[in-house]
């Protein structure tokens, strides 16, 4: 073969090497189309029977390109053997589900939102109808608590002021007989402006407080969730009496949700939270009061395994269990001290919070201490529906297995974080996660591939180019050439 030839047939190979390269790439996911099996609402492992009704808000994702039906919000009731009772779907006034609350009544505290504002409603489940519903004009509010017969504590995340151009995010009682906003609490009593890390600044999601409750006569406990933080807010002062955490100090807390105050048997402060971003279920209790040098013990860490991802709700039981909201995970289980799994369901897509419907609002039970059972602790005994739930590595455990060690450890381990926590908003659902691995490597594989052919041929480009011009220059001046009938 001459050399004109080679010439020619090398860059033909190449193309068709790049071409077989994508090609067995994107197999995966066409198998995975073709094998998919969807996970519905089902019951996960139940080794013993709950104690009575558990109810789940599954928050759901809808967003640009994502079809809400593969990814749906609803409200979930399962009965103690994971037998589904009732279901509720969003109205036009909900896209998404948050925060659910058992009231005394028998009745459910629902909060929704949709772009433009937030509803909170009263439902029966008996009935299958709301009593009541508040639309409050706060922007994606995570959590209303029913307080003091009839006021609505607000955790108000991004109350963005147009006017000032500053976020003025803050705690506040609406009372819904007078339709006025009786007390307020504003979060720049106590954080700077460049507090928050990557949230830092006016016009953004600054703390994000995604959940307060009421643990005590004028006792507000809140968790401004980009603060790494958790607090304690006195009403009649306007002061934190008590907080857990610190901006930045990831090795405490970093992004988490919903935490709940206990007390042990003998009255030390005890606080269980969803340690989301860093995948686990954590518990803390303030020692050392007694001599005044009073500071935070971790006293449990669920989730050393990696098989939790970004948990969003942790409630201790009164038979010293926990309830875990695994969102990411799409279940929600009850898991003793030392990690079992003794009961579970799973509740596609995103699950967010979830409550026994009997034991009323986070009802609290012993703490790890009391139960003696202090430690770091895996799961164990899931039914393992989902990817990530099991011991199989994930992309995410891969990429940080493969650089430990290196100078890139940290920056691999970042990246396997992000990529854990936001490659399943993105992925299709019909998708398996290495499929959708190797169908991004295709996309990359396939532009970088677009990339070199621009600019080998970029003489050839730049000159249509540059020809294309002239010829419109030359129509638009009227100086182009035509052919003649003649």
């Amino acid at each position: 073969m001459d050399r004109d030839s080679l010439a020619l047939t090398r860059p033909l190979v190449a193309r068709l090497c790049v071409l077989v390269l994508v090609a067995a790439l994107l197999v995966p996911s066409g198998v995975s189309a073709l094998t998919h099996e969807p996970i519905e609402l089902q019951q996960g492992a139940i080794d013993e029977p709950a104690n009575g009704t558990t109810v789940i808000a599954v928050q759901g994702f809808k967003g640009r390109g994502q079809n809400s039906s593969k990814k749906p919000a609803r409200l979930v009731a399962v009965g103690p053997e994971g037998d589904l009772e009732w279901h509720y779907e969003p109205q036009s006034d909900v896209t998404w589900f948050y925060d659910v609350d058992p009231l005394e009544d028998g009745t459910l505290l629902v909060v929704g939102a949709r772009r433009g504002g937030t509803t909170v409603f009263k439902y029966d489940p008996a009935s299958g109808e709301r009593v009541w519903t508040e639309r409050l004009d706060t922007h994606d509010t995570h959590d209303v608590d029913l307080i003091n017969g009839d006021e609505l504590l607000v955790a108000d995340m991004r109350n963005y002021n147009a006017t000032s151009e500053r976020n003025e995010d803050r705690l506040f009682v609406y009372n819904r007989t007078t339709g006025e906003v009786v007390w307020e609490y504003q979060f720049e009593r106590r954080y700077d402006r460049d507090d928050g890390g990557q949230y830092a600044g006016d016009g953004n999601d600054w703390t994000h407080v995604n959940d307060v409750d009421k643990i005590g006569e004028g006792r507000y406990l809140a968790s401004p969730r980009n603060m790494d933080e958790v607090v304690v807010v006195n009403r009649s002062t306007k002061e934190v009496e008590l907080s857990l955490g610190a901006p930045g100090n990831h090795s405490v807390m970093y992004e988490q949700h919903n935490p709940q105050y206990v007390e042990s048997e003998d009255g030390t402060p005890t606080v269980l939270v969803a340690d989301s971003e860093n995948d686990r279920v954590v518990e803390y209790e303030l020692t050392g009061r007694e001599n005044g040098s009073a500071s935070w013990e971790r006293t449990w860490n669920l989730g050393v395994d990696g098989n939790l991802n970004w948990p969003r709700d942790a409630d201790r039981l009164p038979d010293g269990n926990t309830l875990v909201t695994d969102s990411l995970n799409h279940r929600v289980m009850e898991v003793t001290p030392e990690g079992e799994v003794v009961w579970e369901y799973y509740a596609p897509w995103g699950t967010y919070e979830a409550e026994r419907v009997n034991l009323g609002d986070e009802p609290g039970g012993p703490t790890i201490s009391d139960q003696g059972a202090t430690g770091s602790y895996g799961l164990n005994g899931s039914a393992a529906l989902t990817p990530g739930s099991t011991d199989r590595a994930t992309f995410a455990d891969w990429v940080s297995g493969a650089f430990a060690g290196t100078p890139l450890s940290e920056q691999a381990d970042w990246f396997a974080e992000r990529w854990s926590h936001i490659a399943p908003w993105i992925r299709p659902v019909w998708m398996d996660p290495w499929a959708f691995v190797a169908a991004l490597g295709a996309v990359l594989l396939t532009v970088g591939w677009a990339g070199g052919e621009a600019v080998y041929h970029r003489r050839w480009i730049r000159d249509r180019l540059r020809a294309g011009y002239h010829r419109l220059r030359a129509v638009n001046d009227g100086t182009a050439s035509t052919d003649s009938d003649d």
